[in-house]
């Protein structure tokens, strides 16, 4: 309540003569929250209320500058006090991708978004953004024994299958590592995507971009179109995928020209994103009390086991999923 207090004075020292209200808006996996200030008048706008003991809204600050220079539809910023955490940035409205997508014609928000990342990806530029580099990579991997089968499995996981899981992430690393760099939103999916008036403008709202970085090219496609919370068949993702190939060669962008060799990329760095995620969803729920993200876990581990299938250097960790899900290993031919 002393935040909302907070609030409600700054926001009546910015607008003296606007009355205004509050209401939530959403909240993230973060210690961030978001509320609706409606005025009098019934324009509405966001506080972004980021504790800074928890939180440093710098980075936001600086990809939204980044990432409005490269045409996204990102918020706007009306004012800030950064001593205190809070941004005042312009509403976007409360219709996410995800939201839209019961009704929504998927293929014109899908291809909007496309043409979106593209644009980020064709500004990017080296030194300016945090490097996704080998130490966060592995980093990330390494929630998934840390937080997914250390906190969340009841099951025994001994030094043997540890290093066959260490030597796996070698083999992911280096994959990922060579991979051409571009901005990387980091969770660039259905709900950190907004839907507009595609009659004004069709790209999408772009949100929660704080944690970007300059990375692996196809990271964000991962977030995209293996999206933890909706699954599309195979043949619309590949058909996408195949959209953003070629308009990002068109665009310039150092994509591979042999559509093959960039699907395997996109795979090895879906694995990379898949591992992380079960971890990050695991930590949620036994460190933060948010549980509600475990519903999320079985399609994300069909990604991952879908994409360990089909490469005969990711068959170990095939088998220790197979392990960890107290599965029957199959036997089977890998060519």
């Amino acid at each position: 309540m002393e935040r909302i207090e907070q609030i409600h004075g700054w926001l009546t020292a910015q607008f003296p003569d606007q009355p205004h209200t509050l209401t939530p808006a959403s909240n993230d996996a973060s210690f961030r929250s978001y509320l609706r200030v409606t005025f009098a008048d019934g324009k509405t706008c966001i506080v972004m209320d980021a504790p800074p003991a928890h939180e440093d809204v710098r980075p936001w600050l600086h990809v939204q500058q980044l990432f409005h220079a490269a045409g996204a539809h990102v918020p706007e910023v009306l004012a800030e006090d950064l001593e205190r955490g809070f941004l005042l940035i312009s509403d976007l409205g409360a219709t996410t991708y995800l939201a839209a997508l019961e009704n929504g014609d998927a293929d014109l928000l899908y291809r909007a978004a496309i043409d979106t990342l593209i644009d980020i990806q064709r500004h990017s530029r080296p030194d300016t953004l945090p490097a996704y580099d080998r130490t966060l990579l592995l980093r990330e991997l390494n929630l998934f024994p840390d937080w997914y089968i250390d906190r969340h499995l009841p099951i025994s996981f001994g030094n043997e299958q540890r290093n066959i899981l260490a030597a796996v992430f070698e083999k992911i690393l280096a994959v990922n590592l060579a991979e051409q760099r571009v901005y990387v939103h980091r969770d660039y999916h259905s709900r950190n995507l907004m839907v507009t008036d595609a009659r004004e403008d069709p790209r999408p709202g772009v949100i929660d971009f704080q944690d970007a970085v300059y990375g692996p090219l196809s990271y964000d496609l991962v977030s995209l179109l293996k999206d933890a919370y909706i699954e599309w068949d195979e043949e619309r993702a590949l058909d996408w995928l195949a959209r953003y190939w070629e308009k990002a060669r068109k665009a310039g962008l150092p994509v591979s020209a042999d559509f093959g060799a960039f699907f395997r990329d996109y795979e090895w760095m879906g694995v990379q994103r898949h591992v992380k995620v079960l971890g990050i969803f695991a930590r949620l729920c036994h460190r933060d009390g948010k549980d509600g993200y475990l519903a999320n876990m079985p399609l994300v581990a069909k990604y991952l086991r879908a994409a360990c299938a089909r490469y005969g250097e990711l068959t170990p960790l095939l088998r220790l999923l197979d392990q960890l899900e107290n599965r029957q290993v199959q036997v089977g031919y890998t060519f």
